[in-house]
C-alpha cells in the first residue's frame, strides 16, 4: 500500500531546520562572539513533550570533585557549562569553544612532528567557575531533592523542599540570547539569600560593579577573554561586596551569565577580531537578554532547541515501572546485572542524549572537539583537540541521521576557516626532509593535515597524510543526506585541493594478482601509518588506499554536478581506476590491513582502520561485494574483538549491524551503556562516555556518545544513494514494537517508520531533495519516485 502527499511548506520547514540554504556557512571572518542582535519571542504554549521519558535524574547533587562524571551539561553551541545542583552552593564549570591555547604551530622538530603541547599547540581551556550559594539550604536541611537533565526540552532543574515550601532551580544555555541562565524561585512565600562569585580559570582578578561581577584579560597567545555575571532579582537587594553579589530576601533571582573572546575564523586577520572587546560584548549580551524575563527567557530557549530536538522521535518498547522509578545511576548499574531484563526506555534516552549534545556543542560556531564544550581543569587528554583519525569524524556521523543537519554546518565550517593554513603548512612542511611521511617523488600540492588540529590552522603530533580524504568523506556524505548545491560549490575547493595532494603523492608498482599471476601497474600510497599502529613506513596501506578511492569518487560525482574541472574530473578518473584495492590474507583470512599477508600489528587494536571502505565507506557493501571480501571483513571484525573504547566498540558496532549482525551490533551498545566504575571503560553518571587510561586515571571522550547512537540508527536504516533498506539489523530487544520518525537517508530523504514483531508495518518517506530511490524491507522492495517536497507512505508486503 501506499500513500503520496506534497507538502512544500514541511519542505521549507525542514530545509530551514536542517540548514540547506544558500545562508548554510555564514561569511567566514566574523567573531564567533557576535553582537547581539533581534530575538525573536516565542508566542503561545509549547507542545506536550515524552515526559519523565526523557530526562536524566538524580537525588543528590552532583560531587564537585568529580564534576566530569556527575556534573550536568548544558549548552548553546558556544557557551558550555557543567552544572553541581547543589541547594546550598551550586556550581557552574563554564567554558568557550574558542578558549584556545597555542597557535598555528608551524613548524616540525628533528622527527618531523608538530610540536604537541600547550605552550605550542595549544589546547581548549576552561573560562571561569561561577558560584551560587544560598544560605541555610544545605542538604540536610531539604527533603525531596530531585537534579534532572531535561533532554526534551533541553534544561537542567534542581527542586526540593524547606520548611513547607517548595524551591525551584532552571538552568539553560540560550542558543537566541547567547547567554546562560539560572533562575531560582519558590512558591510558599520564602525568599533567597546568599552570594554569587565569579572566579576565572587563570589566576584572573574579577571585580564588582553594580549588580555585576567581571574579570577581562588575555592568554599568552594574545587572544582576549572576557566573563560577566548579573544577577536580577524580584524583590529584596542586589549588592556588590568586592568581588561577590550578596543577595538578600529575594522571592526569585535571576542569573545571566555571558564571556567570550576575540577568536575569528580568517586566517587572514590571524584568526582574531582586533576590533571586538570581549568585555563590552558579553556586557552587553547580558543586558540585553535582561531586558526580558526568566520565563521569557526559558521559553525562547525551549522553542529554539526544540526546533531542532523535535525533528525526530524515538519509542523502542515500553520500560517497567520499577524501571522508571529508579534514578539514571541506579537505572544504568541495573541494566549491567547479568540477565537484567531490557530496559528499552533507557537505551532511547542514550540515543537522544547523544542528539541532546549534538545540539548543545554544535551549533553554528566551532565543532566539537574530543569533549566538546565540557572540561572540569585546564588540562584535558589530548588537550581536547580535534583529532583527524576518527574522533573528529564520529563526532559527526550522528548529526544528519538523526534530523540535526544544520548541526553538522559548524565542522563545514571550521574546514573552510582552516583550510588556507592548512594548505600553506602543508607547502612548507610536508616535504620537509624530517618527515618521514614525506613525498618521495619531490611533487607536492594541495593540502592535508596532522592527527591533530587546533583552531588557528595549526597542526599538531604526526603528519596524517590520508586525514584530507576523510574530512572529506565526511563533507561529501553530508551533501548526500541534504543535497544542497550551495554547500556543494563551497565544499568543492576541499574536495579538489585533496585530490591534488593525492595526485602529487601516489607511487606506481607493479603487483602480481595471485590467483592469476598477471602483473600490473599500480597507484598506492607513499610511506605511511595505519593509525594507530604498526610500522611507519609501509606504502599501499588498506586505510589510505580506501580513503583516496573514496575522495576520487566523490570528487567525480562534485565535478559533474557543478560542471566544473570535468577534464582534471576525467584524470582523477583513471587515476581510481589505477589504485591498488586491498585483498584478504591467504594466511589469516582477514582483510588485509597492509600490503602483506602478515598481521603487521595488534591483532585487537582499538582502531578499525582496513575497514573504513565497509564504514563508513561503501566500497565494500554486504549485498554486492563478493563473498570471500565479505568473510575477510567479517573475520577481522572477529579478530578485534567486542570489548574496548567507547568509541572502538561504537565503531565496532556499526559494522556488524552493516554485516546485519544485529545480536553483536546491541551486544556493544550495551558494553558501551554499562557502567564506568574504578576508571573503567563505560557511562557515567551523566552518561558521558569514559575509557580507562592507567589504573588510576581515565578520560572522557566524547566521540563514543555520539558514535553509540550511530550505531542504533543504523541497526534500524541502512542507507546509501539509490537504496533505503528498513530494520537492516533489528535487535531482539526492540523487536516486539516500536518506531522511529524524522531518521534522515542519503540520497535526500528522512524516513519515519513502525514495527511490530520485527517487521516493518508502515513507512513513509520524505523528500528534502533526493527524487528516485528504492525501498527495501527484508526480501521486499519497491522503487519510488517523488519531486521534492513530497512523501509517500508504504506497507511492506511480506510472505
Amino acid at each position: 500500500m501506499t500513500h503520496r502527499s506534497a507538502d512544500l511548506n514541511a519542505r521549507r520547514q525542514f530545509l530551514k531546520a536542517a540548514g540547506a540554504t544558500a545562508a548554510l556557512l555564514p561569511l567566514l571572518g566574523l567573531s564567533t562572539f557576535a553582537a547581539p542582535g533581534p530575538v525573536r519571542r516565542p508566542a503561545g504554549t509549547l507542545p506536550a513533550t515524552a515526559g519523565d521519558k526523557l530526562k536524566l535524574w538524580y537525588n543528590t547533587p552532583a560531587a564537585e570533585s568529580n564534576v566530569l562524571r556527575e556534573g550536568l551539561p548544558i549548552g548553546n553551541g558556544r557557551l558550555g557549562a557543567l552544572v553541581g545542583g547543589d541547594p546550598a552552593r551550586d556550581f557552574l564549570y563554564l567554558t568557550d569553544g574558542s578558549m584556545w591555547l597555542g597557535g598555528r604551530n608551524a613548524a616540525l622538530d628533528a622527527e618531523g612532528q608538530f610540536g604537541y603541547t600547550t605552550s605550542d599547540f595549544g589546547s581548549l581551556v576552561m573560562l571561569a567557575k561561577l558560584y551560587v550559594a544560598v544560605e541555610g539550604h544545605e542538604l540536610a536541611n531539604v527533603a525531596d531533592y530531585r537534579r534532572e537533565l531535561d533532554l526534551a526540552q533541553g534544561y537542567m532543574r534542581v527542586s526540593y523542599r524547606k520548611g513547607g515550601v517548595t524551591y525551584l532551580r532552571e538552568i539553560f544555555a540560550s542558543h537566541p540570547d547567547d547567554v546562560i541562565v539560572m533562575h531560582l524561585s519558590q512558591s510558599g512565600g520564602s525568599s533567597h539569600s546568599g552570594s554569587i562569585e565569579l572566579q576565572g580559570a587563570h589566576s584572573e582578578t574579577t571585580h564588582g560593579d553594580t549588580a555585576y561581577l567581571h574579570f577581562e584579560d588575555g592568554l599568552p597567545n594574545g587572544l582576549k577573554y572576557a566573563a560577566h555575571v548579573k544577577a536580577i532579582a524580584s524583590s529584596g537587594t542586589v549588592n556588590t561586596h568586592g568581588s561577590t553579589l550578596r543577595f538578600d530576601d529575594c522571592e526569585s533571582l535571576t542569573v545571566i551569565f555571558c564571556g567570550g573572546t576575540n577568536y575569528a575564523p580568517d586566517v587572514a586577520a590571524g584568526y582574531r577580531d582586533p576590533a571586538l572587546d570581549p568585555s563590552i560584548r558579553a556586557q552587553q549580551k547580558i543586558e540585553a537578554a535582561g531586558k526580558a524575563s526568566a520565563p521569557v527567557l526559558l521559553h525562547t530557549h525551549i522553542a529554539d532547541y526544540r526546533s531542532l530536538f523535535d525533528t525526530m522521535s524515538m519509542d523502542l518498547g515500553a520500560s517497567s515501572e520499577q524501571q522508571r522509578a529508579m534514578d539514571t545511576w541506579k537505572r544504568l548499574q541495573a541494566r549491567a546485572e547479568a540477565d537484567a531484563r531490557v530496559d528499552p526506555e533507557l537505551e532511547a534516552s542514550y540515543l537522544q542524549f547523544g542528539r541532546y549534545l549534538t545540539i548543545a556543542g554544535s551549533r553554528d560556531k566551532l565543532p566539537t572537539g574530543l569533549q566538546g564544550l565540557w572540561l572540569g581543569d585546564n588540562a584535558p587528554p589530548w588537550m581536547g583537540d580535534y583529532h583527524s583519525d576518527i574522533n573528529i569524524q564520529m563526532n559527526y556521523w550522528l548529526p544528519d541521521r538523526a534530523g540535526l543537519s544544520s548541526c553538522f554546518d559548524a565542522l563545514a565550517n571550521y574546514c573552510l576557516a582552516q583550510v588556507d593554513s592548512w594548505t600553506a603548512i602543508t607547502r612548507q612542511f610536508f616535504n620537509d626532509p624530517s618527515n618521514g611521511f614525506r613525498n618521495s617523488s619531490g611533487k607536492l600540492a594541495g593540502w592535508t593535515v596532522a592527527f591533530s588540529t587546533n583552531i588557528y590552522g595549526g597542526n599538531g603530533w604526526w603528519w596524517h597524510p590520508a586525514s584530507n580524504a576523510w574530512l572529506c568523506n565526511s563533507l561529501w556524505q553530508h551533501y548526500q543526506y541534504v543535497p544542497d548545491h550551495d554547500y556543494l560549490t563551497r565544499i568543492y575547493p576541499l574536495l579538489k585541493g585533496a585530490c591534488e595532494f593525492w595526485e602529487a603523492r601516489l607511487l606506481t608498482i607493479s603487483v602480481t594478482d595471485p590467483s592469476t599471476g598477471l602483473k600490473s601497474e599500480v597507484l598506492v600510497d607513499d610511506a605511511d601509518w595505519s593509525p594507530e599502529q604498526g610500522p611507519k613506513n609501509t606504502k599501499g596501506n588498506t586505510y589510505a588506499q580506501e580513503l583516496i578511492w573514496d575522495l576520487f569518487g566523490n570528487y567525480r560525482q562534485a565535478s559533474t554536478l557543478l560542471r566544473r574541472d570535468a577534464d582534471y574530473a576525467a584524470k582523477i578518473g583513471q587515476m581510481q581506476a589505477r589504485l591498488y584495492l586491498p585483498r584478504v590474507s591467504d594466511k589469516s583470512g582477514w582483510l588485509e590491513e597492509w600490503m602483506s599477508p602478515d598481521n603487521l600489528g595488534e591483532t585487537t587494536h582499538r582502531h578499525l582502520s582496513p575497514l573504513i571502505g565497509f564504514f563508513p565507506g561503501d566500497r565494500i557493501q554486504l549485498a554486492s561485494s563478493p563473498p570471500a571480501l565479505i568473510d575477510g571483513v567479517t573475520k577481522l571484525l572477529k579478530a578485534r574483538g567486542m570489548t574496548g573504547y567507547g568509541w572502538g566498540c561504537a565503531w565496532r558496532a556499526i559494522c556488524w549491524a552493516r554485516l546485519k549482525n544485529a545480536d553483536n551490533a546491541y551486544r556493544l551498545l550495551l558494553t558501551n551503556l554499562a557502567p564506568s566504575r574504578n576508571h573503567g571503560n563505560g557511562t557515567a553518571q551523566n552518561f558521558f562516555d569514559f575509557y580507562k587510561l592507567t589504573e588510576d586515571t581515565d578520560a572522557f571522550q566524547i566521540d563514543a556518545n555520539f558514535g553509540t547512537p550511530t550505531a542504533m540508527l543504523e541497526m534500524l536504516l541502512y542507507s546509501r544513494p539509490g537504496l533505503i533498506e528498513l530494520l537492516p539489523a533489528l535487535p531482539t530487544a526492540w523487536a516486539a514494537a516500536g518506531s522511529v520518525t524524522g531518521i534522515g537517508a542519503r540520497g535526500g530523504f528522512r524516513v519515519d517508520l513502525a514495527w511490530r514483531d520485527g517487521r516493518v508495518s508502515k513507512a513513509t518517506v520524505h523528500s528534502v531533495g533526493g527524487t528516485r530511490t528504492t525501498l527495501k524491507h527484508g526480501e521486499w522492495s519497491k522503487m519510488i519516485s517523488l519531486r521534492t517536497g513530497e512523501s509517500i507512505t508504504v506497507i511492506p508486503e511480506l510472505p
